[in-house]
Parts: structure tokens; sequence; C-alpha cells
């Protein structure tokens, strides 16, 4: 047995049949429900009930992190979405067309991914022209929250349905 063999028995590319990849999935949507415009929801909360100074910080952290994504989305959002389009591509390619379940699976991971990020932009845009006020910027990042977790639960949703069939067409019932 040599160490590439090892290596790929201790991963187990079949994504679908490991519980690894589950777990990841799973954290990878609660983070993302988390950390909406890359403000924790526990500040989200916090400002809501104490008001006063966590309101205050809650604005900085919502305008400090809504200049960064729109300055990254400025600079050079161009090459993203032109390098995010290439991989989901070919990934998608690769996964659907010859059947490759990693890859499916991290197309699966990242496709929705990748409407978030849209969101988070079209959010961000949004709040710099506006500047609202502390509960109208609160109920904005709420209803984000809601259609991340409503893309995530689709998303959960869909890769599961396409994993069981992965793994009924590969088991001895298949």
């Amino acid at each position: 047995m040599d160490l590439s063999q090892t290596i790929f028995e201790l991963i187990d590319m079949r994504s679908f049949s490991n519980l690894w990849f589950w777990i990841a999935l799973a954290v990878f949507w609660s983070s993302a429900s988390h950390w909406v415009l890359g403000v924790p929801w526990d500040s989200v909360l916090r400002a809501k009930r104490n008001g006063g100074q966590a309101e205050a910080d809650l604005q900085d952290l919502v305008r400090i992190n809504c200049n960064r994504l729109l300055h990254i989305a400025d600079v050079s959002g161009l090459f993203l979405i032109g390098g995010s389009c290439f991989i989901l591509t070919g990934l998608a390619g690769v996964g659907f067309g010859y059947n490759v379940e990693f890859a499916q699976a991290v197309f699966l991971l990242l496709f929705p991914m990748s409407i978030v990020s849209l969101l988070s932009v079209r959010l961000a845009r949004r709040i710099r022209v506006e500047a609202p006020s502390s509960d109208d910027l609160r109920k904005r990042l709420a209803r984000h929250r809601f259609w991340v977790q409503f893309i995530g639960m689709i998303s959960i949703f869909v890769t599961s349905l396409w994993g069981m069939f992965q793994n009924f067409q590969i088991s001895p019932l298949g």
C-alpha cells in the first residue's frame, strides 16, 4: 500500500457517504447564517436588547464590513465573478458530466454560497446608499439572515437528496 492510496482511504473521496462531508455542510451553513455581512448575529441581538453602546458598535461593525465588502467588489469584483463562474462551471462539468462525486459535493457547497455572496454585496450597497436607522438596519440584517437560512435549507435538502441518490446507485441495491 503506497502513501497516496492510504491518504485516499483516510479521506474517502466518496463525499456523500462520508460523515465529515455532512458535518462540514452543517458547519458551513450555520456559520453563514451566524455571520450576517460579517457581523455576528449575537451582536445584532445585543444591540436590540441593550441599545446605547451596543447599537453604536453594531453600526460601526456593519459600516466597516460593508465598506470592506464593497471595496473588494469594486476593485476585483469582475475577476471574482469570472473566476467563480469558471470554477463553478468546471466543477459542474466534471462532477455531473463525468460523474465525479467529489466535484459534485464541492459544487453543491459553493453554488448556493455564491448566491449568498451576491445577496450580501447587494445588501451592502443598499446600506451604504440609504444609511438606515438602527431599527431599519436590524430589520434588514434579519431579513438577509432569513434568506441565507432559506438558501441553506434548500441547499442542504437538495444535497441530501442528491447524496442519497448517489449512495443508492453505488450500493448493491442500485
